[in-house]
């Protein structure tokens, strides 16, 4: 996440608006989330909860989201023995080249270095 500017987390614990986004988000990872329907989840028109979003969380909604999916991924290639594949889709990707870049961008390693390194080790 080094090309992304500082999430500021402690806006979801005050502002009750993005609160529900989150939720929505955390619950909805493997569909398509539109930045219209986060808008409808926050009771805000979509212009206005773009620009609330960013100011609030110093980073834009659709970056923010990404940062989300990729995050999950993380989690399910360290808890549980999946393929990038199903990770991919379980978080809301169409396709594997789309989720390789995003995870490359965000992560710095591939998706197949990562899950190499929280592999354990038999020896």
């Amino acid at each position: 996440m080094s090309n992304l500017p500082q999430i500021n987390e402690g806006a979801f614990e005050y502002y009750a608006r993005l609160r529900k986004v989150k939720r929505y988000i955390e619950e909805n990872l493997s569909r398509e989330i539109r930045l219209e329907d986060a808008a409808q989840v926050a009771g805000i028109e979509k212009k206005y909860f773009s620009f609330f979003f960013r100011t609030k969380v110093g980073i834009c909604f659709r970056d923010w989201l990404m940062c989300m999916r990729i995050a999950e991924a993380k989690r399910l290639m360290t808890a549980r023995n999946y393929s990038i594949t199903q990770v991919a889709f379980k978080i809301g990707f169409a396709d594997l080249r789309t989720f390789e870049r995003a995870f490359k961008r965000l992560a710095g390693l591939t998706p197949r270095d990562f899950k190499k390194s929280v592999e354990p080790h038999i020896q």
